[in-house]
């Protein structure tokens, strides 16, 4: 009756071995294996994302320095306009 048990556990045991074979190979099967050395480093990732982050940055920055300055000089025209007659400022 041993000796049975011990048959049943090592069939047991090669099934399973074979579907998880069949599984990890399936897996294999459904896509592209990208070797580790050709994919960027999560460091890499976060290089980049800040690199875009800083020139949204820079882009808003110049846009409401932009925007300041037109805002600037209308206020600076109306006050001139108080001041003179507005065919002059032209």
């Amino acid at each position: 009756m041993a000796s049975s048990g011990y048959v049943q556990a090592v069939v047991l045991l090669l099934a399973l071995q074979l579907v998880c074979l069949a599984a990890a190979d399936a897996d294999h099967e459904t896509g592209t294996v990208i070797p580790a050395e050709s994919r960027p480093c999560v460091d890499c990732h976060a290089f980049e994302f800040m690199q875009r982050a800083l020139q949204d940055l820079k882009k808003t920055a110049f846009n409401l320095d932009a925007r300041t300055e037109t805002l600037v000089l209308r206020a600076e025209r109306r006050a001139l306009c108080d001041c003179m007659p507005t065919n002059s400022l032209r």
